[in-house]
């Protein structure tokens, strides 16, 4: 698997575009701020023109030079030339909400997929909110029952687009009482991380090392200690039971490595330290 860099701007959606709008103003800030030259794709809603238009006005009004969509219909497109040099001539790259399965079925195994992940390695910023988030991992949560207890059969899997490896994210977090379902995802793949992102709220992820930014929390499910799990004696709709699983629950200021699966409590203390013990 090749590396990924990142930084990725992982949104759990409705995010804040009309205020302060601290996780697009974050985002435009990483992709060069004034320089900024933002490609926004809307391959997954069905109102391209009229989602476009918002995320224009909103990074403009931002302060970033350049502000461009891209929606396609097919697979021929994705492998087109111009789309490629689209993404080649970005600072930064977002993919808007919608239905995550159109971002997979359009890109995935196409020129744009590749060149996607050669600018990922390269350190290019990609952002995504609601269904642009949940894409991001390698296994993606497509749909599933919500304000419910963690059963088998109540969320389908798929294949995601690979920008961030070990990590199973859901969106409108706690808004949409989506416990259950990330706790039957993870129990199905407890090698991954669960990520449960609410709305208004971000991770944003580099190297390895996530930093929470916006109004409200980040869930974070670790199933690395399971000690216990029911998932296959019970039957569809049947509740699991689920022992020795980790849950941190995380503010803007804390932070989480993906690899070592321990909480940053003061992200900008251990950000300073990290950076210092670099330079030495």
């Amino acid at each position: 698997m090749r590396e990924q860099i990142g930084p990725f701007v992982v949104i759990g959606g409705a995010e804040d575009k009309t205020g302060e709008c601290k996780i697009l103003r974050e985002f435009v800030r990483l992709g060069g701020g004034p320089h900024a030259r933002v490609l926004v794709f809307t391959v997954a809603t069905k109102l391209p023109v009229e989602v476009g238009m918002e995320y224009v006005e909103v990074f403009k009004r931002l302060g970033a030079a350049d502000v461009r969509t891209f929606d396609i219909s097919n697979r021929e497109a994705a492998n087109k030339d111009g789309a490629v040099e689209l993404i080649r001539d970005a600072t930064c790259i977002f993919f808007t909400g919608g239905d995550q399965l159109r971002i997979t079925k359009l890109l995935g195994g196409t020129r744009i997929d590749a060149v996607l992940h050669d600018a990922c390695e390269k350190g290019i910023p990609v952002g995504g909110t609601s269904a642009g988030a949940s894409m991001m991992s390698s296994t993606m949560i497509v749909d599933g029952e919500s304000e419910t207890s963690p059963k088998v059969g109540i969320v389908n899997m798929a294949p995601g687009m690979e920008f961030i490896d070990g990590v199973v994210i859901d969106q409108h977090f706690a808004q949409r009482g989506r416990l259950g379902r990330l706790l039957s995802a993870v129990a199905q793949y407890p090698h991954h991380l669960g990520l449960g992102i609410d709305e208004d709220t971000a991770v944003i992820v580099h190297n390895g090392v996530l930093r929470v930014l916006g109004r409200g929390a980040v869930s974070v499910v670790d199933a690395g200690a399971l000690t216990y799990s029911n998932l296959d004696s019970v039957r569809s709709d049947e509740s699991l039971a689920l022992c020795g699983i980790k849950l941190h629950v995380l503010a803007e200021g804390y932070g989480f490595h993906l690899r070592t699966r321990q909480a940053i409590t003061d992200f900008h203390a251990w950000d300073s330290k990290s950076s210092k013990e670099l330079k030495e």
